[in-house]
């Protein structure tokens, strides 16, 4: 329907005309606007209603669920960001424990007996520093990963450099050369083992 023909229609009602002639020139007016302009059945005004209601409902329900993941992903890097933090400083830290625990192997349980006095000390000052570190490293979620003979291999734990004839199952770890680390539930640094073969017999 043209401007025009909008300003001749509603030129033609009376402003001062009852409600019964206001309601006659209403239907005048619909009757005579396109299909697609004129009033909806209240059957059909429902169902359109429904719908948008519906799809408003979907729209909400995936905002919240985009929301929920957000506030997941969050917490979960917030949360990593803590414990995994120090992970390159701890890693730097693995060589201190390593060197400590090559100077306490260094000596036989014999040679420690024959000690003085101060290199009792000494060496007792050595356990004491490796334990301290041990200690500081695992307030911080760094624990030593077990590397016992006996215990099973596992490739995403331990590194495996030789396989062995030994008196352990078959497949199990013979022995460590190099202890493992982990920091939370990430391995920071696989023990290094030799995996058993079995008997040599």
């Amino acid at each position: 329907m043209s401007d025009e023909s909008k300003n001749s229609e509603t030129a033609d009602i009376d402003p001062n005309a009852s409600p019964a002639d206001l309601k006659a020139a209403a239907d005048d007016i619909l009757k005579s606007a396109p299909k697609e302009q004129a009033e909806l059945s209240p059957e059909e005004a429902m169902q359109k209603l429904e719908i948008e209601k519906e799809e408003m409902r979907e729209q909400l329900l995936r905002t919240l669920a985009d929301l929920e993941n957000t506030r997941k992903r969050a917490e979960r890097q917030v949360t990593d960001a803590r414990i995994y933090a120090i992970e390159k400083f701890a890693g730097d830290l693995l060589s201190v424990s390593d060197n400590l625990g090559r100077a306490l192997s260094a000596l036989s349980e014999e040679d420690r007996n024959a000690l003085s006095e101060p290199g009792r000390n000494l060496f007792e000052g050595i356990e004491m520093t490796q334990k301290e570190l041990h200690t500081a490293l695992a307030r911080h979620g760094v624990t030593a990963i077990a590397a016992e003979p006996g215990d099973t291999f596992d490739p995403n734990q331990h590194q495996a450099v030789a396989n062995i004839p030994s008196d352990q199952p078959n497949g199990t770890i013979a022995s460590c050369f190099q202890p493992g680390w982990k920091i939370g539930e990430r391995t920071l640094r696989a023990a290094m083992v030799a995996v058993s073969a079995g008997s040599a017999n």
